[in-house]
């Protein structure tokens, strides 16, 4: 028998009719295996199908969000002044503070001032007892008296002692001893006069006047009180208030810019308040100090103002802004505009087409919520100064129009979209 003859395979078996089994054959087992394998097929393209389209939907939504144009604050990049200026601490400090003392003891007859009185050097003060004193210059005067006369007498004597000695009729220590009574004699006049210059000079203390120009402040001692030169809180404090100086202080790091700009000219400091409000005075800076404070890392410098006004007070805590320098049409932007990124500082610079590009810029000096743009951008640029957190660069745009107008009455942008804030 062949082996290689070609026989159909038996199959499983069949029942038959009147009980007699049959054996299938392969056909006829494939015929139902082919669509079940189809739609499996069909079930895992499907979802693949299903798969790929919710991700393509879910990307188109993502980029149309990307794509939405962000509402943004924008400003216009101008010209202006600006000012280099230290801002520092700073106390109120006259040039001169007098605690006006005694310098005799005696009674105290009177004072001639109002508490907070402005006086001027010279002006009477306060009176002590001066009786004392006149009774002394009378005595020192009888004295003078005295020894005038007793050196008169003196030098007479020397007359005839020296025609005598010409003669050899005395002897010559008689005539050295004359000669010695006569300086004596003379060097006491001399010490009579220095006690009457001494009650004359006491007698001008007992007339107190002010040393300086100033104003009085509250009286330390009544008439009546016996007072003396050992008293530690004297007659009255009298302190110069025109002019005034303010001593501030700045960190040693401005020093050379400060002392550079002092040759230059003179530099001008306003003082403002407490509360670094309201600005109180107008003056020039007169000089730094000769050293660097090394427990604090600042230097003191010294103001001077003419306080016509009256309106710095001795011992006052006030803030100092010292002008350094003032640059002239400058290229101003917003503070608010410039960012800090991996490319240093940079804007967002509005474009023609409502969108947004990233743009290098070189700042300098910062005053008054302006800052200086070296490079970078010109005026009547527009930059975006509210909002940019939310942009990229190529990012669109929009501007809303300012609060209480209408989108009629809004001005146009002249790259495209609506001014919102002028720098």
């Amino acid at each position: 028998m062949d082996l290689h003859e070609d026989h159909p395979r038996p199959g499983p078996a069949k029942q038959g009719p009147a009980g007699q089994y049959t054996i299938a054959s392969a056909p006829e087992r494939r015929s139902w295996l082919k669509p079940l394998l189809l739609l499996l097929l069909l079930a895992v393209i499907g979802l693949v199908a299903w798969r790929l389209l919710s991700g393509s939907s879910a990307t188109r939504s993502a980029r149309n969000a990307d794509a939405a144009a962000q509402p943004v604050g924008v400003a216009t990049i101008g010209t202006g002044d600006l000012r280099l200026t230290y801002n520092g601490l700073g106390t109120v400090t006259p040039l001169a503070s007098v605690t006006v003392k005694t310098q005799i003891a005696g009674q105290l007859m009177s004072v001639g001032y109002t508490e907070g009185q402005a006086v001027k050097k010279g002006d009477f003060l306060a009176q002590i007892d001066p009786r004392p004193y006149q009774v002394s210059l009378e005595q020192a005067q009888g004295q003078l008296a005295k020894d005038t006369a007793l050196l008169k007498q003196a030098q007479t004597d020397l007359q005839r002692y020296e025609t005598l000695n010409r003669q050899n009729s005395i002897s010559k220590q008689q005539y050295e001893d004359q000669v010695f009574l006569v300086q004596q004699d003379q060097a006491a006049i001399t010490t009579d006069q220095a006690a009457i210059d001494s009650a004359k000079l006491n007698l001008t203390y007992c007339h107190i006047v002010s040393p300086v120009d100033g104003r009085v402040g509250l009286r330390l001692v009544d008439p009546g009180n016996y007072v003396q030169t050992g008293d530690a809180t004297g007659l009255v404090t009298i302190t110069q208030t025109k002019p005034m100086t303010v001593i501030f202080t700045l960190p040693e790091d401005d020093v050379p810019q400060v002392a550079k700009a002092m040759h230059a000219g003179a530099l001008s400091v306003a003082i403002f308040d407490r509360a670094n409000a309201t600005q109180i005075a107008t003056g020039t800076l007169q000089t730094l100090d000769n050293a660097i404070d090394t427990t604090t890392g600042t230097v003191r410098l010294r103001a001077q103002f003419a306080n016509d006004d009256d309106a710095l007070f001795p011992q006052q805590f006030v803030n100092a802004e010292l002008l350094v320098q003032t640059i002239k049409g400058a290229t101003t932007a917003p503070v608010a505009a410039v960012q800090q990124g991996a490319p240093g500082p940079f804007v967002y610079l509005v474009k023609s087409d409502s969108t947004v590009a990233v743009q290098s810029v070189k700042t300098g000096i910062t005053d008054n919520g302006m800052v200086q743009i070296q490079d970078g951008l010109k005026p009547g640029d527009q930059v975006v100064v509210d909002g940019a957190d939310r942009l990229r660069d190529g990012a669109r745009i929009t501007i809303p129009p300012p609060a209480g107008s209408t989108p009629d009455q809004a001005p146009s942008n002249p790259k495209g979209g609506r001014s919102g804030r002028k720098g």
